[in-house]
This record gives C-alpha cells, structure tokens and sequence, in this order.
C-alpha cells in the first residue's frame, strides 16, 4: 500500500478493480478546505484515459510492473508471437494491446509491460523510431525536392506513410512510430 505522497509519474496502481498508471499529478492545497492530488491516469490494458482526484494521504494499492524487451517473431490467426530475448519464452498476444502495431517488421523489438506478480503481459509499446524500407511508391522526380510535396509510399510491414518525392523503392527511411511519420531518410554506412 502507498499513499498519495508516494505518488510519481509512471507508478502503476490497481484502482477500481483494474490497472491504472499515473501520467501526471499534482498535489493541491486550496486556500478553504483539506489538501487533495489531482491527476490523469492511463488504463494500461486498454489506454483510456481519465482525471480523477485523491483525498491527500488516500491509501492506494500499487502494482510492481516490469518493462521487458521482446522480439517479434511473426503474426498469424492465433495473434502476435513474440520472444523473450533473454529467456527464449514466447507468448501471443492480441493484435489489439499493439498500437501501431503495422509499423513494426518480423525481427524486431518491442517493450513489453509485466504485471511481475502474474507474469501477465499488460501492453506494447514500440520503439520510438524505426527504421523500414520502401517497398512500393510513385518513382521520384529529378529536382522535385523544392516544394515540400509529399507522396504515399508501403513499407516492408505494410503501413503506409507519406514521404517526400524524392524517396524510392529500396531506400531505407526513418519513421516516428507516436505519429506513423516520416522522419529522414537513412543513408547506408
């Protein structure tokens, strides 16, 4: 058990019979009337999110959860599969706790969020960046850069993001999985 002084960004409690971790709070002491903590707080198995308030020194129950690096190793009927990199266990896992889940490609690796008591995977998160190759796009125009227009382009996973015109089939580009966006384009050491 802990109390709202023990309160911090990314703490993971069981509230309202499910688990919910702290995106933000803030401790508020009004001018009339006892202290309270205001904050937002993230379902970690669907990721809806909502504000609710604590009486200061409210008892609340934490959970202890593990963040552990997996690699993904292909999707069929059954869900995702995935491996533990350290342990060679590996799981499936619903499509649906993957968002973004078309802008990772087979080999590579996602974290994955552990209720350490249960051993119960509680979501996905991918990697910030990833780095993919254009499979399918429009061929580019010679001197076409100028104008900042953009062009739909597949990659190797099968999402589609707009890239500049001057990106081609087989280069190697940089995408920012939070916004599915082009980044830059990865010149090859």
């Amino acid at each position: 058990m802990a109390s709202t002084q023990d309160f911090r960004n990314g703490l993971v409690l069981n509230w309202k019979d499910d688990l919910w971790q702290i995106v933000e709070f803030m401790h508020v002491k009004p001018g009339k009337g006892g202290a309270f903590v205001r904050g937002k707080l993230k379902n970690v198995r669907n990721g809806k999110i909502v504000d609710t308030t604590f009486r200061a020194g409210e008892k609340v129950e934490t959970v202890r959860v593990e963040r552990r690096e997996m690699q993904f190793l292909y999707e069929d009927d059954l869900g995702l599969h995935i491996m533990n990199t350290e342990t060679y266990e590996q799981r499936t896992l619903r499509p649906d706790m993957v968002e973004g889940r078309d802008l990772i490609k087979e080999g590579g690796t996602v974290d994955v969020l552990v209720d350490a008591s249960t051993e119960e995977p509680l979501s996905v998160e991918l990697p910030r960046q990833v780095e993919l190759v254009v499979t399918q796009t429009d061929p580019g125009l010679k001197g076409d850069t100028a104008t900042g227009a953009t062009k739909p382009a597949v990659l190797e996973s099968g999402a589609t993001v707009y890239v500049p015109l001057f990106i081609n089939e087989g280069d190697l580009i940089r995408v920012d999985t939070e916004t599915a966006s082009y980044q830059t384009r990865v010149t090859a050491a």
